[in-house]
């Protein structure tokens, strides 16, 4: 049950009768009518701006209108009491009764509590990570990598139909210094003396293994080559490489993705996808032969003003014109990723996702303008940039990695930590703010941590059914049968504060989702656990409250009853966030 969609029906059956009686006009839309928590939990349960919204097509003051619609919500038996507050806003308050209907609803869905069809089935691309292929994993990949994941699951958890996708940037002179950087390697491998990385080529020892494998591989065959022999070989060996080492780091926090897309297959396979686009794009009057003005600021030693290939971008919304081809004849990486959300929207995807990297913001506005001119407005494109992440361990600064060279790997972050601690903490935090990761911190006992926090919460949960059964044997979650429990019982504002906060689940999930942000069902699960943990702790200081009453089987059956419902919807959140739900801790 989605405690707003419900009340919304009922206050759009008080707006037909405002109808019937001729107080509305008869073809009034209920547009921009919400229904949601009020800003301030004493103001009630569910607040709406109805009587604003639809007061100018009454001809009536927003006050005046709002009473006339309070009158009619005031005989709902499930609603206590309505108030008109400030201009014309109705706040309602719900009777103790009805909460029940929440817990009934959940420990009859158990896992499905929450869902939403609010996607409708809706195709949605999601594109995470898409790393050049020229190294392992660092943390902050890890954090678009865990924040493209639980936004693909809550995406899914509320009806969209859902593909992952990886883009192998296989192209172009970054995979041309991987190759020639493995090759210094198997040269290594094979006992010659390579000396100091030259510049321009990947430093990292990990390139060793790719350089032993070669020389398994091959023997000392590739060297006697020439460059041009052994280039293309080496280079897709090493990509191969390279994406079964991310392939396996990614695994480690859970994350494989569906689809694996090649840059090199727009123009591979005797179809050139990225010409195709251009021409497309020329034929619909976005193309241009011209010439761009000079960079702001110091010129770069590259530029040349010259006359070249342009799309239109500005006309869609880009500061500047964006040049497709480079004065070597090949597509600059703005064509080739064109070509590439083009095929995203003619595979079915209307509605695109990229999760990119916070060194990506200038690059926005370019891939939304090409996306607008290719779709003709029918796609949308939401890019998530995620913030630079700092490693520290107890305040101090992290250094480098050795392996990697440059950074440290999420391979290491992982292992330390665990990957629950790693994917929680990614998450809670909005993706635009830089994260501050301390290794320490994220594995003390403490409320500080909110991982911990919330696996507590859940672990504490099954503490309560572990006891029960000590008390009244064979009393468990799974034994009782919610429709004849006495759920009246639970009559105490703590208890009645808990349920509010479960049944705000299937709106978190849904504006989550339809926002992009799952960090929005990070906070959530802090505040229900802080509620559950509250609960808990008064039951310490009055024995009424405890979950356990060996003198009240039936009053400690509700209670179990809430117990589960906490614990169903706090393993639902972890999930969709990635996070196995902890029974108990050690």
């Amino acid at each position: 049950m989605n405690l707003y969609a419900h009340f919304s029906d009922r206050i759009a059956a008080a707006l037909d009768q405002l109808k019937s009686d001729g107080i509305l006009p008869a073809g009034t839309q209920p547009r921009g009518i919400t229904v949601e928590p009020p800003r301030e939990a004493g103001h009630g349960d569910i607040a709406t701006n109805a009587a604003m919204v639809l007061a100018k097509p009454a001809a009536m003051a927003p006050r005046e209108l709002a009473q006339k619609l309070v009158a009619l919500l005031e005989r709902d038996e499930d609603i206590a009491s309505v108030e008109i507050a400030g201009p014309g806003f109705i706040n309602i308050k719900l009777t103790d009764a009805f909460w029940p209907r929440i817990l009934l609803a959940v420990l009859e869905n158990r896992g499905g509590y929450g869902r939403s069809e609010v996607g409708a089935g809706e195709p949605v691309n999601v594109e995470y990570v898409s790393v050049n292929p020229t190294g392992p994993l660092h943390v902050g990949h890890g954090r678009g990598a865990v924040f493209g994941d639980a936004l693909a699951a809550l995406l899914k958890f509320a009806g969209f139909k859902v593909t992952t996708e990886y883009y192998v940037n296989d192209a172009g002179a970054q995979v041309d210094a991987l190759a020639r950087s493995a090759f210094l390697r198997y040269r290594e491998a094979l006992g010659e003396a390579i000396g100091d990385i030259p510049e321009g080529h990947y430093p990292g020892e990990y390139l060793k293994v790719v350089g032993e494998s070669l020389a398994r591989a091959h023997g000392d065959r590739l060297a006697g080559m020439d460059e041009a022999e052994w280039l293309p070989l080496v280079r897709d060996f090493a990509i191969t490489e390279m994406l079964t080492g991310i392939k396996a780091d990614l695994a480690l926090l859970d994350i494989r993705q569906d689809v694996f897309f090649s840059e090199r297959s727009l123009i591979e396979g005797g179809t050139d996808k990225v010409a195709a686009t251009i021409e497309e794009l020329r034929e619909k009057g976005f193309i241009y032969e011209g010439r761009l003005p000079p960079p702001k600021g110091k010129l770069p030693d590259d530029w040349k003003d010259r006359e070249q290939t342009l799309f239109r971008a500005t006309e869609f919304g880009d500061d500047v014109d964006r040049a497709l081809v480079k004065s070597d004849g090949s597509y600059t990486y703005f064509a080739s990723d064109m070509a590439y959300h083009h095929d995203k929207f003619k595979r079915g995807f209307k509605i695109m996702i990229d999760v990119w990297g916070a060194d990506h913001g200038g690059y926005v506005k370019r891939v939304k303008a090409a996306v607008k001119a290719l779709t003709g407005g029918e796609g949308e494109l939401d890019v998530k940039i995620c913030q630079l992440v700092r490693l520290f361990r107890g305040g101090q600064p992290v250094k480098m990695s050795k392996r990697a060279g440059e950074f440290v790997t999420l391979r290491e972050v992982v292992n330390e930590v665990g990957p629950g601690p790693v994917r929680f903490m990614m998450l809670y935090r909005k993706n635009d703010a830089p994260l501050d990761f301390d290794f320490i911190k994220v594995t003390e006992q403490s409320r500080d941590n909110p991982v911990f926090y919330v696996q507590y919460a859940h672990a504490r949960a099954y503490s309560v059914f572990r006891n029960t059964l000590d008390v009244f044997p064979g009393l468990d979650p799974e034994s009782l049968n919610p429709k004849k429990l006495k759920f009246s019982l639970l009559n105490n504002e703590a208890e009645i504060s808990l349920i509010r906060k479960i049944a705000q689940f299937p709106r978190i999930v849904e504006a989550a989702a339809l926002a992009h942000e799952p960090h929005r069902v990070a906070f959530y699960l802090y505040d229900l656990s802080g509620d559950f943990h509250s609960l808990w702790n008064r039951g310490k200081e009055l024995p009424q409250l405890r979950f356990i009453n060996s003198a009240n089987r039936d009053l400690t059956e509700a209670r179990v009853a809430l117990v589960s419902a906490t614990a169903e919807v706090l393993a639902s959140g972890l999930r969709i966030l990635g996070v196995q739900p902890i029974r108990e801790m050690r």
